[in-house]
């Protein structure tokens, strides 16, 4: 395979597959999303858990040290008794807030269409009733 060409852009490491990799979890696009479109960027963990129908406190706290770890989001410990903890929106992941937000507006004006997907097995959307 030579340098440039079109097998490069379907390698393990491309970024396609990079992007892929990272919004994974359907919990690192809507935390993203919740941050910003929400909470102006910033949030304490509990706000971010009762913002976010659906998520359990554990899979929260495993998204928020995923994003942490790949710089998408800053943890602050305020020193508070309890510690209250903020995770802030950093640079980076203010720049991945643009497709996020462009695919969800899609998703909004495309709903008929994602209705027509039908019933995923792994969708928590309620099966359409048996005829």
């Amino acid at each position: 395979m030579q340098p440039g060409s079109d097998d490069d852009e379907w390698r393990e490491d491309c970024a396609p597959r990079r992007v892929l990799e990272l919004f994974a979890t359907k919990w690192t696009s809507m935390i993203l999303h919740t941050l910003h479109a929400r909470h102006d960027g910033a949030a304490r963990t509990g706000v971010l858990l009762r913002s976010l129908p659906g998520i359990s406190k554990k899979m929260l706290t495993q998204t928020l040290r995923e994003m942490e770890g790949s710089g998408l989001v800053s943890r602050h410990v305020q020193g508070t008794i309890p510690p209250a903890v903020e995770y802030r929106l950093t640079d980076l992941g203010r720049r991945f807030v643009t497709p996020v937000e462009m695919l969800y507006a899609w998703g909004r004006e495309n709903a008929d269409a994602l209705d027509a997907l039908g019933v995923r097995p792994r969708s928590r959307r309620a099966a359409p009733p048996a005829s």
